[in-house]
């Protein structure tokens, strides 16, 4: 399979033209595999933040704190759910570091004759992108220090989403 990974939204704004990243994945790799190639993909370097995924059916994939239960309530292991609960032609929303809500548009596709294959034993890999990635805290040179996140309004950049989040989509 193959998964165009599109930037959305991160550290208080909307990412228009939205950078992007295509995925060589195979059906059995699981979540937690998928989530650590985006964030290599995009890349992230501090990767001590909660993170999950919302699948179609509003239901979440998550691997954080498994060890005591889940961070989050009635979600499903993200280190054992596999990419195939999602069908071919559909779509889920990735989220890194809620606190930044780095969030991501994932659209699932069959792959195609230039897609490189992709074995289960290896983890998903990134073979095509555009844009220019964002630095995780908003740095423009290495002295820089961290600037701190900025609440965003809604936006009719996130209209053309589908609505796995709150915020994307229309809504009647």
């Amino acid at each position: 399979m193959s998964i165009t990974v599109e930037l959305v939204t991160g550290r208080g704004r909307d990412w228009w033209p939205r950078p992007g990243r295509v995925f060589a994945a195979h059906r059995s790799h699981t979540f937690a595999q998928l989530a650590e190639a985006i964030d290599l993909a995009f890349g992230r370097w501090d990767l001590a933040h909660l993170r999950m995924f919302v699948l179609p059916d509003g239901s979440q994939a998550s691997w954080s704190a498994w060890r005591d239960g889940p961070a989050f309530p009635d979600t499903r292991d993200g280190r054992t759910t596999r990419l195939d609960v999602v069908p071919v032609g559909g779509a889920v929303a990735y989220v890194f570091d809620l606190g930044a809500d780095w969030t991501h548009l994932c659209r699932i596709r069959r792959a195609t004759p230039d897609t490189p294959a992709a074995p289960p034993s290896e983890r998903p890999c990134p073979y095509r992108g555009w844009g220019v990635l964002p630095d995780q805290y908003g740095r423009q040179h290495a002295e820089d220090p961290a600037e701190p996140s900025t609440v965003r309004g809604s936006s009719a950049l996130l209209s053309d989403l589908p609505p796995i989040l709150p915020s994307w989509g229309t809504r009647s």
